[in-house]
């Protein structure tokens, strides 16, 4: 819901301009958060623009990368579905300032928008996902969630992290993976919404996974093939994890 409100409102001019109203808005109240760590405040307005996440969801991926190099946990960050790169940003950020930058981060993306659902892709309120697929299909890309590679390696290469560390993996993830896999994971953010390319990650991926580290499902509460794709995977594999509510679509865990 987040990310086709989002969407819409930047379809138009006034849109834009009423979002830039508010974004800017939530930047000032949030400096009247006690609750919010500073550091994350000056982050959050580098990054905000760039995600279709809300501040809490973003605040637990910033929460989690500082945990993980805290407490000596292994391995790299892995985010599949990056749109414009928001979130990996917040990663790459508080690397930086925490003065640590040894470790990898993939981004798995088409970079071409959407890929296309399935009938088990329903919103929480019954909405067919293939619909609107179809009505942003434009040629070879999908308007929905299109943000183009030339476009997020700029926005990563802006937080000053370093190049060689940075992994683009272009193409849907059921391509991609296994074929290009990070040796170790300490923090796994899924995003790409639907239940096969969800499964699939989590076939993949979740065994990567160190313990103690953190997962992040962005669509679980919104999306049903997303939430259907979590479940069986825990089922099948007798995954026990505490799935913790962070907004109205995002759940994270830590593996134990």
């Amino acid at each position: 819901m987040i990310k086709n409100l989002a969407r819409n409102i930047l379809k138009s001019e006034f849109g834009y301009k009423l979002f830039k109203k508010f974004y800017y808005l939530s930047v000032e109240m949030d400096l009247m958060h006690p609750d919010l760590d500073e550091e994350f405040t000056e982050l959050k307005a580098k990054c905000l623009p760039h995600t279709m996440t809300t501040v809490e969801s973003l605040y637990y991926t910033y929460r989690s990368a500082k945990y993980v190099i805290e407490n000596n946990i292994p391995g790299d960050f892995v985010e599949c579905g990056v749109w414009k790169g928001g979130n990996t940003m917040m990663v790459a950020l508080t690397l930086m300032k925490m003065k640590n930058t040894d470790r990898k981060i993939f981004l798995y993306d088409t970079f071409e928008g959407m890929s296309e659902p399935t009938e088990k892709d329903i919103s929480y309120k019954n909405e067919d996902a293939d619909i609107e697929w179809k009505e942003s299909q434009k040629g070879n890309i999908n308007e929905w969630c299109y943000s183009p590679l030339d476009e997020v390696k700029n926005n990563l290469y802006s937080t000053g992290y370093p190049k060689d560390k940075l992994f683009f993996v272009k193409g849907k993830v059921e391509d991609t993976i296994p074929g290009t896999l990070p040796g170790q994971v300490s923090v796994l953010r899924l995003d790409t919404d639907w239940y096969e390319s969800t499964y699939h990650e989590l076939l993949h991926l979740y065994p990567l996974l160190s313990k103690n580290g953190f997962l992040i499902i962005d669509d679980y509460g919104y999306w049903k093939g997303a939430r259907e794709a979590v479940e069986q995977y825990f089922g099948e594999n007798k995954v026990k994890i505490f799935m913790n509510r962070l907004d109205n679509s995002a759940r994270a865990g830590i593996k134990i």
